[in-house]
């Protein structure tokens, strides 16, 4: 990698991985990057199936999740997916990509023993992949960033649950096995495991958005008298926000550990670039222009890593971290948009083709500065924060 990594607190074995990991993703995932099987709604299904069988082979498919079914620490499993993040392939490839990872993490704590049985150990063994529909359409007057806005329904009826709505920016939907549905019950919030397809949930279109690192894209979805077994709710009715809230903060730090990944490769790219370059009768790189935005690249690319790491060790002592994980969510996000700029910057013309990465991260980091909650609504709930914890002070 193009700078050390936080070590401390890393066991020998999850080093291990980590660099396996970052062989495999090097060594052949980065092979795959001008892969023509790769459009506008993400990586076609066979370019999927083709980089999780030579994971397989490799020995670093779902790499986090251990055989044993024990997951990695989160401090471990930041040093695997920032590898596995070098290029936007490699989540998919190593299985380490959102929503999947979100959701295998989710189910391997309050699922079931038979819901894991059936649903997560065809995840982890990369068998099918998942979505996750919680979002809904703003036309509607649906949930987005305030999920207590949820107008999708769940009624029972006898040993099932019928479930009406519409859900949107759905990512993976196309092509997933499997899907975690969000409606609201009398009781408040449910979680329901469903297969995929299902007549009763239709994809009504795929939506053309700036980021094209997901397979099945992102989609607009119509739920319509889906029916599922009592035994498929998470948990209990209206317990669905509480399970959530298991899923949200480590979400949100596995994205800043991918994306933290792809902006080092994009400034591994952009450094090469700004020394072989000449202009004005030396190297870019020898231009204060250029060199002090590499220079601040590698600031910013070590404050997100400490960030990441010191968000990694609060949720590894089973604390929540939900203000912890918007801060970094924030920071890192903020600092990585920054990166990738200067990275599209340094290389001018060439910076925004498609000859290289650096345009798609650039890309991908614009959407995750939304994905996963906008940076406002996060300094919003932070704000809100600091207000409650004055008031308590001074109402002593």
């Amino acid at each position: 990698m193009s700078y050390h990594m936080e070590r401390a607190g890393i066991s020998d074995r999850a080093l291990a991985i980590a660099d396996r990991v970052e062989s495999f993703v090097r060594e052949t995932v980065m092979g795959f990057e001008r892969d023509p099987r790769q459009g506008a709604h993400g990586p076609s299904e066979a370019l999927s199936r083709e980089l999780k069988d030579l994971a397989r082979a490799a020995g670093v498919l779902t790499p986090h999740i251990l055989d044993d079914g024990a997951h990695l620490t989160q401090r471990e499993t930041a040093a695997v997916l920032i590898r596995s993040g070098l290029t936007p392939l490699g989540p998919l490839a190593c299985h380490t990509c959102a929503p999947d990872e979100g959701n295998m993490y989710l189910l391997g704590k309050v699922a079931s023993p038979e819901l894991q049985s059936r649903f997560l150990s065809r995840m982890v063994s990369g068998e099918i992949r998942s979505a996750f529909f919680m979002t809904e359409p703003a036309e509607d007057g649906g949930a987005g960033s305030d999920p207590s806005m949820m107008q999708t329904t769940c009624r029972p009826d006898g040993n099932h649950w019928v479930i009406d709505g519409r859900k949107t920016y759905i990512t993976g939907a196309e092509g997933a096995g499997m899907g975690i549905v969000m409606a609201k019950s009398d009781d408040g919030a449910c979680m329901f495991l469903v297969d995929l397809p299902d007549p009763a949930i239709r994809i009504e279109r795929v939506l053309d958005t700036i980021d094209s690192s997901m397979p099945g894209g992102h989609a607009v979805v119509s739920i319509d008298n889906l029916r599922v077994p009592a035994d498929q709710m998470l948990g209990a009715s209206g317990e669905g926000f509480r399970y959530a809230q298991v899923r949200l903060a480590p979400a949100r730090l596995s994205h800043c550990m991918r994306w933290l990944g792809a902006c080092i490769r994009a400034n591994e790219i952009a450094t090469d670039y700004a020394n072989r370059r000449h202009a004005f009768g030396k190297p870019l790189v020898d231009h204060e222009g250029v060199g002090f935005m590499l220079a601040e690249n590698l600031m910013d690319l070590k404050q997100a890593e400490l960030m990441v790491y010191w968000c990694a060790d609060v949720l590894d002592t089973g604390v929540p971290g939900t203000v912890e994980s918007s801060m970094t969510k924030v920071a890192v996000s903020e600092a990585l948009m920054r990166v990738a700029d200067r990275c599209v910057q340094v290389m001018g013309g060439q910076g925004v083709t498609a000859d290289s990465i650096v345009e798609q991260v650039f890309r991908e980091i614009r959407a995750f500065r939304i994905y996963d909650g906008p940076t406002e609504v996060h300094k919003w709930s932070l704000a809100k924060k600091i207000k409650r914890d004055w008031k308590k002070v001074h109402a002593l």
